[in-house]
């Protein structure tokens, strides 16, 4: 029977991509909102810090162990942002379009050759609520930030990140594709290998 994971995250997009990578033989990922667990405030000033207090947040409301991920994108010419707070760039509860929006504006008149970028992915799992050990995964995957959106599958900033070894954007690429190589998908490969 497959162990059953609370999945700390309400973002449906993460989420569908997170089932895609997972082994459903092994796992059964029950997304929080199904549990009625609400979001935790991500306090922690680094991505380790945010998955850790959601998974913990999670496996406290349900008693069962949490999968959590904090992931964003680091641009080389803004010394690193927006990092931790991609997802609120724009603003507390900005869409994917404003926080692309903004992300542009930052990079006006900066050539392609000093936009590099990488996105980033923490992936946590806790056995249990008060696990002192939980473990950490990471994936890292380089691109640059385009001058404008193109393509229109995944989401976040996946319009406006350049793959080179693909020469398309994120957004243009396959699904299945994407959840091969992205940052996501290095870190949950990773922990899949370390669960065994």
């Amino acid at each position: 029977m497959a162990h059953k994971i609370v999945l700390a995250s309400n973002n449906a997009a993460k989420l569908r991509e997170i089932q895609a990578v997972v082994d459903k033989q092994r796992y059964q990922l029950i997304a929080q909102s199904e549990l009625q667990i609400g979001e935790v405030a991500e306090t922690g000033t680094t991505f380790v810090e945010n998955a850790i207090i959601k998974a913990r947040h999670a496996a406290l409301q349900c008693g069962l162990g949490a999968l959590a991920d904090d992931s964003g994108i680091e641009v080389d010419a803004l010394q690193g942002a927006p990092g931790i707070y991609s997802a609120r760039y724009a603003g507390g509860h900005a869409s994917d379009a404003s926080n692309n929006e903004k992300l542009l504006a930052e990079l006006q008149g900066v050539p392609d050759h000093e936009r590099t970028a990488r996105f980033q992915c923490v992936i946590v799992y806790l056995r249990h609520a008060r696990d002192p050990v939980p473990i950490l995964c990471q994936g890292t995957w380089e691109g640059r930030i385009l001058q404008e959106p193109a393509g229109c599958n995944g989401f976040g900033y996946d319009p406006l990140f350049f793959v080179p070894s693909h020469d398309c954007s994120s957004a243009q690429l396959d699904p299945a594709e994407k959840n091969r190589i992205s940052h996501r998908a290095q870190a949950l490969q990773k922990l899949m290998l370390k669960l065994g």
